[in-house]
């Protein structure tokens, strides 16, 4: 599943710790979703798409390949 973390992120000025941090999980974490080795559970990406003030159709795209 395709993500637009990594984007959103840096737009915002914010390292992979600062965004582990606030979301409560591992850097290591932050890091797989953003390169596509996992995909977020439910919650986080809820958790993920409200704290950048998107939509999760917006954040998570399950059509790009």
């Amino acid at each position: 599943m395709h993500n637009h973390i990594r984007t959103l992120r840096k737009a915002q000025g914010l390292t992979q710790a600062d965004l582990a941090e606030a979301m409560g999980v591992s850097r290591n974490t932050i890091n797989s979703i953003e390169v596509g080795r996992y995909v977020p559970s439910l919650a986080l990406a809820i958790r993920l798409a409200r704290f950048f003030g998107k939509p999760v159709e917006e954040v998570f795209d399950d059509t790009a390949s």
